[in-house]
């Protein structure tokens, strides 16, 4: 798509969106409430059209200036978030609501072959074809939504927040079967969703919407090592953001003297860095208890600092510590995950060691991240 818009009223809701999504692969399109997503898969499909813009599918535009091919002509399919399912139907039968004319319209035995293969495709097997909807758990709704839009061969297929009302354990067991689904009948998939780690791990491909404009597109690992702002480093991730003074290749902060990611910035700015690569060494002697940095992490760095830790905040096998650095301008205080949960309590001494290279920011791109934050990470 090149240049699409869309306004209600007079509320600019999507601006000037300008995405290539790759033929087989899965793309996502992450964003807070709000931000444009549904609108955005709603023009892909039919149900809406551009004001300005051109939308191609397969090398065929499906909108641009005097051109609507309307959503059923489009060969694409669409799963909306609580799946739609008829509720007066059997799993079955919804999911022959979605065959060609012929196979709808020809012999019983026919269509019930054709209903079990889809249902193979989706890991559920040929009994469920008999139950209602209200008989299956939130996955299965939606696997069998899934199939449903299968059935009708599309090219394409747009996933609008599908797994979000499921509960964690539930959502990544239906998120992997739906990404090993589109896989192997590499299907072209576009997946919106509100939840960064659902994006990153579901997606080849991730792009950011924010406020109607589409911002950061590239690999999962990229936006998440070599954010282009500070708004895509704290969506995507925790973010350990410090004011620093930049060099020729290092940074200067609370933490030591710092690598940098190639930057033209010189002298006042701040640096990012992601809380796993800041190791914890415990110094009441309790015996040191690091955490590893991630191996994901580029380069390598020597920077360390002492501070005490103020707040100890408890997430199952893991913590999050906010250590205030001693001696820093300011009082600067950072918050770092630590694997494992003994002998860490308020008031402990603690090393901490930076791995890894930081990414530099201007300190304009610091303000304006704090004026216009996005939603805090879940855990």
């Amino acid at each position: 798509m090149v240049g699409v818009g869309k306004r209600f009223g007079g509320a600019t809701i999507l601006d000037d969106i300008a995405l290539t999504v790759p033929e087989g692969s899965r793309t996502v399109i992450v964003g807070a409430s709000g931000s444009g997503k549904t609108t955005l898969l709603r023009l892909i499909s039919g149900f809406e059209l551009p004001d300005v813009g051109t939308i191609t599918v397969h090398g065929r535009e499906v909108a641009a200036p005097g051109i609507a091919v309307a959503a059923h002509r489009r060969g694409i399919g669409y799963v909306a978030q609580d799946g739609a399912l008829f509720p007066h139907l059997t799993v079955g039968q919804n999911i022959a609501f979605g065959l060609g004319p012929a196979l709808r319209s020809g012999t019983r035995l026919g269509r019930r072959k054709a209903v079990d293969e889809l249902l193979g495709m989706v890991s559920l097997t040929p009994d469920f074809a008999a139950r209602r909807p209200d008989e299956l758990s939130g996955g299965q709704q939606q696997r069998v939504a899934l199939a449903r839009a299968l059935a009708r061969r599309p090219r394409v297929m747009l996933l609008d927040e599908p797994f979000s009302a499921l509960d964690a354990g539930l959502r990544a067991v239906t998120r992997d079967i739906v990404a090993a689904t589109l896989e192997r009948a590499e299907i072209t998939t576009v997946l919106v969703t509100h939840d960064q780690a659902e994006a990153m791990s579901f997606a080849h491909q991730l792009a950011v919407l924010r406020d109607g404009h589409l911002g950061q597109v590239g690999s999962p690992r990229e936006l998440y090592w070599r954010p282009a702002d500070l708004f895509t480093a704290r969506f995507l991730g925790d973010a350990v953001v410090l004011p620093a003074i930049i060099g020729d290749g290092v940074a200067q902060c609370a933490l030591g003297t710092l690598p940098v990611l190639p930057t033209s910035l010189r002298g006042t700015a701040c640096i990012m860095l992601r809380p796993e690569q800041i190791v914890v060494e415990h110094l009441d002697g309790l015996g040191p208890e690091a955490t590893v940095g991630s191996a994901d992490a580029p380069g390598s760095c020597g920077g360390a600092c002492v501070g005490r830790v103020e707040a100890v905040d408890f997430y199952g096998p893991e913590v999050q510590l906010t250590v205030r650095i001693d001696g820093a301008a300011g009082g600067t205080v950072v918050h770092v995950r630590h694997r494992g949960t003994t002998g860490t309590s308020v008031g402990s001494r603690v090393r901490l060691t930076a791995h890894g290279t930081a990414t530099a920011f201007s300190s304009d791109a610091q303000t304006a991240a704090h004026r216009h934050p996005f939603p805090a990470i879940k855990h």
